[in-house]
């Protein structure tokens, strides 16, 4: 008898996913185990696995199109010869989309409707209000076909002066001789029909939000919400840690100063257990994390996503930077598990690589603090009277004032602030 195969729940969060591949057609045989679809979530792009034998007769959400936890993707027979005629998938019904604001409308046309005179064409889109209503229009001639008199165009090219840099004063704004005395010269550079862009002003284009982006949003427009942030920075001397890992280069050993930071942060989070703590909103309760781990942001295609180092205080700077490397190529690739960006206990973002002088970045709830790094930069700094060549980098950390009171984030910045001007001590 046919049955109805639903979208799977493939981590905490996921609401629904978008199918990538299927690695079956319509028709084939599926036996348990095998390799049915790829689809994208809110974390990862994760594979799943037939749980039952049977055979595809019919894929109700193709590649490329989303669906929800628990909503109806395909419909299996037990046997080939099985008829589906008349059978109604289980699961739960998509959701009626919004119309979208241009259904029902038709397309503007390339080509202007034609008027006496100038050529005019109105185009109405929908933006937010209040200007849902408004109606923008423009001037759609082109070269020959600018209101202009026979004298005025004659006069335009014999100086050299731009036609459309003036507003005519003749009937129906037509440019006329006389109006040539406020017209510009027609350079290159002057924006004139001829070089005006294909586009028609207010042009725009919709793209739909992938699993992870729309996690994305919901996740970190609750987090700065609902979350008192207060946020904290201090300014550090790198050239240590510049020169340090220059010697370890030299030696053979390459490590980022991400890896120190990371290293660092463990460190300082040891030293500052409130830091290393979480909030759990539902039961008004404080959560003591007892382990350090870091979950470190990495920008892919579709969003960002945070892997997450373990036990980084039992790490040394080699291991840190091999797992960071290691858990930042799947991360790209879309093969991450989920244990490895599950949890966490606090988290790193690092722009300097930009060249990022400072940002404050929002907190991954449940956790109550993230670190913001930005990019090392030349200034002045004043060393033993004199003003001299220096390096800094600037640290910023966001915190929960449900959590963290403004002295424990002062007293970890400054334990951080120790570790990575004294880089030494990281190599123990």
């Amino acid at each position: 008898m046919p049955f109805t195969l639903t979208m799977p729940k493939l981590s905490p969060t996921m609401e629904g996913g978008t199918i990538v591949k299927w690695h079956k057609k319509e028709g084939d045989q599926v036996k348990e185990g095998d390799l049915l679809f790829e689809v994208a979530t809110d974390k990862a792009t994760v594979e799943h696995n037939a749980l039952d034998g049977g055979f595809l007769r019919k894929v109700l959400i193709p590649e490329g199109e989303e669906a929800l936890v628990n909503q109806a993707v395909a419909i299996f027979t037990e046997t080939q010869e099985e008829s589906i005629e008349g059978y109604k998938p289980e699961g739960i019904k998509e959701e009626e989309k919004a119309p979208s604001p241009q259904e029902g409308e038709k397309a503007p046309s390339s080509e202007s409707p034609k008027k006496e005179g100038r050529q005019m064409a109105q185009v109405s889109f929908p933006i937010e209000p209040p200007l849902e209503n408004y109606t923008f229009e423009f001037d759609t001639g082109m070269g020959e076909r600018l209101a202009a008199s026979p004298l005025a165009k004659k006069l335009a090219k014999e100086k050299g002066v731009d036609l459309t840099s003036v507003k005519g004063s003749g009937p129906d704004g037509r440019v006329m001789s006389r109006d040539l005395d406020l017209a510009q010269p027609n350079t290159p550079a002057t924006f004139g029909r001829k070089g005006a862009p294909s586009e028609r002003p207010g042009s725009y284009s919709e793209e739909a939000m992938s699993p992870m982006r729309k996690a994305i949003g919901a996740k970190l427009q609750a987090s700065k919400t609902f979350i008192p942030h207060f946020y904290i920075q201090q300014d550090i001397d790198v050239e240590a840690m510049i020169t340090l890992r220059e010697q370890l280069k030299a030696g053979g050993i390459k490590v980022t100063f991400n890896d120190f930071i990371m290293r660092a942060t463990a460190l300082a989070l040891k030293e500052h257990p409130v830091i290393n703590s979480g909030f759990d909103a539902e039961g008004s309760k404080i959560v003591r994390f007892k382990t350090i781990d870091i979950a470190v942001a990495v920008s892919i295609d579709e969003g960002l996503i945070t892997p997450i180092v373990r036990h980084v205080d039992y790490k040394n700077l080699g291991q840190i930077s091999a797992e960071v490397k290691h858990l930042a190529t799947l991360a790209k690739e879309g093969k991450l598990e989920p244990h490895q960006y599950r949890g966490g206990s606090f988290t790193l973002s690092n722009l300097g690589m930009f060249g990022i002088h400072d940002f404050q970045a929002i907190i991954n709830p449940p956790q109550v603090s993230i670190l913001s790094v930005g990019g090392m930069r030349d200034t002045p700094v004043v060393k033993e009277g004199k003003v001299v060549p220096g390096k800094r980098m600037m640290l910023s950390l966001s915190s929960d004032h449900r959590v963290v009171d403004g002295a424990d984030g002062a007293r970890f910045i400054v334990t951080l602030q120790k570790y990575l001007e004294n880089p030494t001590i990281l190599l123990i």
